[in-house]
């Protein structure tokens, strides 16, 4: 279960190299920004899940508790912004030409994965870290 995390948060580092670029963009254009509520939210939760990244990998590769708790909150964000973990896949019909239906199902896949791993943090978070303490009571 901990070499899972490691990977994690490798996937993680990648997605802060890959978002990098948009960040940067995003920084040193900011006078240029829409002032729609929408196009000034997105452009906040880019630079708050970028940060948030750098926990999140970090916890993960230690398999500390906050990595876990940060994903979790990081979650419908991903989502909503499309910071997938496997998000970089979605990048191979630029290099092979495979046509439209390819990326589709690629980011099928991306979207899929991001659930196993919510589903697997859980799953760690449930048998690892959160240990309850009931005086009395043998340990659950």
């Amino acid at each position: 279960m901990r070499l899972t995390f490691k990977i994690f948060a490798l996937l993680d580092l990648i997605s802060i190299l890959f978002m990098f670029s948009q960040v940067w963009t995003l920084l040193t254009h900011l006078g240029q920004l829409k002032t729609d509520p929408l196009s000034l939210t997105k452009a906040g939760l880019v630079l708050l899940i970028y940060v948030s990244l750098f926990y999140t990998a970090l916890g993960q590769y230690k398999f500390k508790r906050y990595g876990m708790i940060v994903y979790y909150i990081q979650f419908p964000f991903r989502l909503f912004l499309m910071v997938l973990s496997i998000g970089f896949i979605t990048l191979l019909p630029e290099v092979i030409d495979m046509g439209e239906n390819f990326f589709t199902w690629l980011f099928r896949i991306c979207i899929v994965a991001e659930f196993f791993r919510l589903y697997y943090t859980i799953l760690a978070y449930k048998k690892f870290v959160r240990v309850i303490k009931l005086p009395g009571l043998r340990q659950l």
